[in-house]
């Protein structure tokens, strides 16, 4: 496999996995144990973000960038191709806030969907 084609899979798979950080809670409301690996990359969402922990994906698609010539991911996954793209620079608090309300809302939706069940 080229590296060319490499960099465009770990950079779909990141995006993924950013759909997955936002959305994924909601999964858990139908497959209860959705919430588990949920609530994981959560965490490391929220690691990344507030503490700054390098994402391997970041590293492997820069990595797989350079190897083919082109300058690789010199800002990071996100200040590369959401911020200042998807939304105003200045917005990032934003964003980050609008991803941790839909978490929120998935993870209250799913308590009260199981207090309903356990009535019944």
């Amino acid at each position: 496999m080229g590296y060319q084609l490499l960099a465009e899979l770990v950079m779909a798979l990141h995006f993924g996995f950013l759909a997955y950080v936002a959305l994924g809670g909601f999964l858990a409301w139908r497959h209860l144990w959705a919430i588990i690996p949920h609530a994981a990359a959560v965490l490391w969402g929220a690691l990344t973000a507030t503490v700054g922990i390098p994402c391997p994906l970041t590293a492997w698609e820069d990595a797989a960038r350079r190897r083919v010539g082109e300058l690789g991911l010199p800002r990071g996954f996100i200040d590369t191709y959401l911020t200042g793209v998807v939304y105003p620079e200045e917005h990032l608090l934003t964003a980050q806030l609008l991803v941790a309300a839909l978490v929120l809302v998935s993870w209250t939706g799913l308590v009260l969907r199981l207090r309903r069940s356990a009535v019944v």
